[in-house]
């Protein structure tokens, strides 16, 4: 029998980064390492250790996943960036899983996936046998219609909605990484590059300071 898949799964869209090495059923080493900031530099290092401790290299890879978001802009942008390279570089599939596709992989259906999007706002999508739109909505206006099609609830901003609602929250049945490289083992070769889901504009402000002079 051939080998089975050998999956690597990375994602910088909070404040993290993340990893995880799937073959088959069988994770084979995982990372997780919480970071405000210096995804950047931390990130190659981190996965070239994963590899190294399981006794692999780039070229045993026959896949990547990569987190698109939502999240933190840079970060998002960083890691598909990255996935975007080491595809073309090792010549390997490129599937882009969403977070919210993530945190709902394993769980019962209609499943409304609530991720805290900071500043009082949620990152929101329904899976009821497929994908609903991705959107995102204050903490406290959840769309009705969402309330009353989910029978359970999940991620990091749903425990307050469940308690009102009355609705169950479930833990994920998997971690992140986890859950995109199961997911991305189960989908055919991709025929498009995966992009980033900014679901909010970029938190980076405009310079305060007025543009240099440029002189004739």
């Amino acid at each position: 029998m051939p080998p089975e898949p050998l999956i690597l799964a990375f994602d910088t869209s909070a404040a993290h980064c993340a990893a995880a090495l799937v073959s088959g059923d069988r994770l084979v080493a995982e990372r997780h390492d919480p970071m405000d900031r210096g995804q950047a530099e931390h990130l190659f290092p981190m996965l070239e250790s994963l590899l190294k401790g399981a006794g692999l290299g780039w070229h045993d890879l026959t896949a990547l996943a990569v987190g698109t978001g939502p999240g933190n802009f840079t970060g998002v942008r960083l890691s598909v960036s990255a996935a975007r390279g080491l595809a073309l570089g090792l010549a390997i599939p490129l599937h882009g899983v969403s977070r919210l596709e993530a945190a709902a992989y394993g769980l019962p259906r209609p499943c409304l996936v609530v991720l805290d999007a900071r500043l009082g706002r949620n990152y929101l999508q329904l899976f009821d046998g497929q994908a609903l739109p991705p959107q995102i909505a204050s903490a406290d206006a959840i769309p009705d219609g969402l309330l009353s099609t989910a029978t359970c609830l999940t991620g990091d901003g749903a425990e307050q909605i469940a308690e009102d609602s009355g609705l169950p929250h479930l833990p994920a049945a998997l971690s992140l990484p986890q859950a995109m490289a199961r997911i991305a083992a189960r989908r055919p070769p991709p025929k498009t590059r995966p992009a980033p889901l900014y679901l909010l504009p970029a938190d980076a402000a405009p310079p305060r300071d007025a543009p240099p002079l440029i002189l004739p």
